[in-house]
């Protein structure tokens, strides 16, 4: 209900503000689990899939933002409940294996998951090498993956900023990776290759230039 009701509310506002371009919504299955698998260019990215899925989508957040008090806790508990955003814990010793139980078991449940398999926000525009954990998911969980290109939102929140601008926002929804062509891969290729293919597909949605090397993490805890 409270999914539903922030859906009502942040969808059409989000809409009429930013006028997004949304292409490919056609490609999502509407039914049973998927991986939305984007580029990463802003803390918005996690808020501007959901809001033009045409179904409800997953995406994974740090579990302090369910740890306030007082009103404002509750309303940001309540925020990142309407959008579907699920806690986990990321100071574990396992965070990263433990996140990706929890994206298995929402595929499992016939969720839509969000990943961004270059594991973090690209803070110079460019497409990074993916991270095999999508594949990880697609293969275990038997899904499909739909490759998600997105234009602009890191000028909706660029780096640093701390309240969002009105910018050109374009997203687009590329045709579904069935994961059937790598079954006869020995495991360790199959998921590179898997990756390899659903990052290619992302650049071909975005136009980004590419690097061939993996990003940086940051280590402010400010950071994603």
């Amino acid at each position: 209900m409270l999914y539903s009701l922030g859906r009502g509310v942040l969808v059409p506002l989000s809409r009429a503000l930013y006028r997004p371009t949304i292409e490919g919504t056609d490609n999502v299955p509407r039914t049973g689990g998927v991986i939305l698998a984007s580029n990463h260019l802003s803390f918005i990215d996690s808020f501007a899939i959901p809001l033009v899925s045409p179904r409800r989508v997953r995406f994974l957040a740090k579990d302090e933002y369910w740890a306030g008090g007082g009103v404002k806790g509750a309303l940001q508990r309540g925020f990142f409940d309407s959008v579907g955003m699920v806690p986990v814990n990321r100071h574990s010793p396992t965070a990263a294996q433990e996140s990706l139980d929890k994206g298995l078991e929402l595929l499992k449940a016939g969720d839509a998951f969000g990943i961004y398999p270059e594991g973090t926000r690209s803070r110079d525009g460019r497409l990074y090498r993916g991270r095999t954990g999508v594949a990880w998911l697609a293969l275990n969980a038997q899904v499909p993956v739909v490759p998600v290109g997105l234009i602009g939102t890191q000028d909706i929140q660029p780096v640093g900023s701390r309240f969002p601008r009105l910018a050109k926002v374009t997203v687009r929804f590329g045709r579904p990776i069935g994961v059937e062509a790598y079954a006869g891969l020995p495991a360790g290729r199959a998921r590179r290759v898997l990756t390899d293919d659903v990052m290619d597909a992302i650049a071909a949605l975005t136009g980004q230039e590419r690097v061939d090397g993996y990003n940086e993490v940051p280590t402010s805890e400010n950071l994603d």
